[in-house]
């Protein structure tokens, strides 16, 4: 049966209360939403013979999601991605941010909003989620009001839909965090996954994987999934950009993107015949093919995560654009709606 229903999760050192909301649409796909950090806890896809598996990484309860972990499945901002060094200048005013990222500042900072309880309101078949960033709050400025809608529609689509305002002229860049395996989570490394991704260009990094400001060519280097390409085909090359993210950690540049979401990259698991496509209306989507998990991780059901288990695909602004004057702009100011929006569709 199709719909939303909701059930207690727990609650946060700070006495907040949180909450599983479940999706349903009418083919029997199943996601599993929290207003913690507006996660998606799991997300169960059928396999070529409509066998259901969970397919993004987790755990089972809320707790271990209140320590530091690799950003399961989470929103990220105010900025999601790097910003070299923590500060950039907007309207003449240097602003500094956190350092949680060796020199730079990540995914919003020390407390970002991975880590607010969302409000959460069901409307309709939607599952509504806001939160208010107060001025100044991780060294960003203006009050920011974000709603994040998830939906479950019956093409095997979720989709995310980001909205916000400010009262300030400020920086943002949203996007959801989710580690995917469409051979089930903790079911091994993806390496032989076939991966095509609609870009031409990606945005190549320093040793602290902040991007030069060069928008360089795929054709004849690693970064080329232009044609389905298997992940693992190039992931150790010889070559400077592999080796400075430990494998693929890199932003590529969408070809087309609009006020539609277009197709951003397409994945597919041999194994099960899961296939994912990616639909976005953002300018980029960073790869990461889970480079950091080192050691292991014990996720949902007792399932293991191991280097190279699962793959994001970050659809957002570049890295650093606050401080790269030729990326496409990330500023939003008093007036204006920022509004982005993902599709993950399954077949």
């Amino acid at each position: 049966m199709s719909g939303i229903t909701e059930q207690a999760w727990g609650f946060l050192p700070t006495g907040e209360t949180i909450s599983l909301y479940t999706l349903r649409n009418a083919k029997g796909m199943e996601a599993n939403i929290s207003n913690f950090g507006g996660r998606i806890v799991t997300l169960k896809a059928p396999d070529r013979a409509g066998k259901f598996e969970d397919v993004v990484l987790g755990y089972d309860s809320l707790e271990p999601y209140t320590k530091p972990n690799p950003f399961f499945g989470t929103l990220v901002g105010r900025y999601a991605n790097r910003i070299a060094n923590g500060e950039f200048t907007l309207d003449g005013k240097k602003y500094t941010l956190a350092k949680n990222n060796g020199p730079n500042s990540l995914h919003g900072g020390l407390q970002g909003f991975d880590k607010k309880a969302w409000t959460a309101t069901v409307v309709g078949a939607t599952l509504q989620l806001t939160c208010f960033s107060k001025d100044g709050e991780e060294g960003y400025p203006g009050n920011l009001s974000v709603t994040v809608t998830y939906a479950l529609t019956d093409d095997n689509a979720l989709s995310i839909d980001y909205q916000a305002t400010t009262d300030a002229d400020t920086v943002l860049n949203l996007t959801n965090h989710s580690y995917f395996n469409l051979a089930g989570h903790g079911n091994g490394h993806i390496l032989d996954h076939q991966l095509t991704i609609n870009a031409d260009k990606f945005t190549p990094v320093n040793a602290t994987l902040i991007p030069t400001g060069e928008l360089r060519s795929v054709e004849g280097t690693p970064f080329d999934f232009r044609k389905p390409t298997p992940i693992g085909t190039h992931i150790d090359a010889a070559d400077q950009q592999i080796q400075f993210g430990k494998g693929y950690d890199h932003n590529f540049v969408l070809n087309g993107t609009g006020s539609t979401p277009s197709l951003a990259a397409r994945i597919t698991d041999p194994q099960s015949g899961r296939t994912m496509e990616v639909l976005t209306t953002q300018p980029g989507v960073q790869l990461y093919t889970a480079n950091h998990i080192e050691g292991d991780i014990k996720g949902k059901a007792g399932a293991i995560y191991h280097f190279r288990g699962a793959y994001c695909f970050e659809t957002q602004h570049f890295p650093d654009s606050p401080n790269q004057p030729s990326f496409p702009t990330a500023v939003l100011k008093p007036g204006e709606k920022y509004h982005q929006t993902t599709i993950f569709r399954f077949s």
